[in-house]
């Protein structure tokens, strides 16, 4: 049987529900999934809440996760029964078995562990996103990064520090501060009341070409006002809450700035984008640049604890569950 965790209506961490299903059954170009780890991100929690809609109710929460393949549909090449694969897809994901398009997977090194995998291709992909795609980091440049002892932060500031950039990163905590440090942020700032101010004073008044804020709405000005004239606003999350009602002249008063919202699902919704970027990657991990953190694991049938902790902030790094 399958374990699996679902919603039936929009809410807090209680209406994720603990139920019993078969199996599933692969159609047309999927695969069966035995799920191994589990990654739980932001993402999950705004499906939760309503602020993304499923596509129906009542629906299992999750994007992102590794394992064995168990069965395969008709049409599947280049996968088979026994290999080992993570993914970054739609919901579906809180579940000992899941199906999953065979084309969202990618094959895992033998020396990538499947919790490994499961705490780095959401936010591993994301960062390679943020710091590759949106903005090409270059040597030299400074740039702000927003929850910096989160799991995506983490990834950013050491793969910042590899390219040769100073990560300046935004935590709540001296705790979270010192675990940012020893991921490669240069310089770390506590608390949201003075990051302009420190800002100036970290880059003597020459302010940043890009700031990467995972917050939302009660950050989005401040981040504004720590760009330097033509610079971009990378807006990729909401954990306080959605950015609304933006004035766009806001944008030409602040120096002519850039923004964006980014989506992961848009940069790699082609399977050599996806094949690519998931490479450099592990390539990075297997170099020992990239370590992952897994901060916090779960049982699959405590998700909601799991939501509870990363709501409160009281989470580092990365959060799974384990089936």
């Amino acid at each position: 049987m399958n374990t699996v965790i679902r919603i039936h209506e929009y809410g807090g961490p209680d209406v994720l529900r603990t139920e019993t299903l078969p199996v599933p059954t692969p159609a047309a170009g999927e695969v069966v999934l035995r799920q191994e780890a589990i990654g739980v991100n932001f993402i999950d929690t705004y499906f939760r809440t309503g602020l993304y809609k499923f596509p129906a109710l009542p629906a299992v929460p999750g994007m992102e996760g590794a394992g064995t393949v168990t069965a395969i549909g008709s049409g599947v090449e280049g996968i088979r029964p026994g290999m080992r694969v993570a993914y970054v897809t739609t919901p579906g994901g809180y579940a000992t078995f899941r199906t999953i398009a065979a084309d969202r997977l990618v094959v895992l090194p033998e020396d990538i562990p499947s919790q490994t995998a499961a705490a780095i291709m959401l936010r591993g992909l994301s960062a390679h996103m943020l710091l590759r795609e949106v903005h090409r980091v270059q040597p030299g440049e400074d740039i702000l990064v927003y929850a910096a002892a989160g799991g995506v932060g983490l990834l950013m500031c050491q793969w910042a520090r590899h390219l040769g950039a100073r990560a300046i990163g935004v935590v709540s905590t001296a705790e979270k501060a010192e675990l940012a440090r020893a991921n490669g942020a240069a310089d770390v700032i506590i608390g949201t009341d003075r990051v302009k101010e420190q800002v100036s004073d970290l880059t003597n008044g020459r302010m940043l070409p890009v700031v990467y804020d995972s917050i939302g709405r009660d950050t989005f000005e401040t981040s504004l006002s720590c760009l330097m004239p033509r610079g971009l606003m990378v807006s990729y999350g909401n954990a306080s809450g959605p950015v609304t009602g933006v004035n766009v002249g806001t944008l030409a008063s602040h120096g002519s700035l850039y923004l964006t919202r980014p989506a992961l699902t848009t940069y790699i919704a082609k399977r050599p984008a996806l094949l690519h970027a998931a490479s450099e990657l592990f390539a990075l991990v297997r170099q020992g640049i990239i370590k992952p953190c897994i901060g916090q694991s779960f049982p699959l049938t405590e998700a909601a604890q799991a939501h509870i902790a990363l709501e409160s902030r009281k989470t580092t790094g990365s959060t799974i569950l384990l089936p």
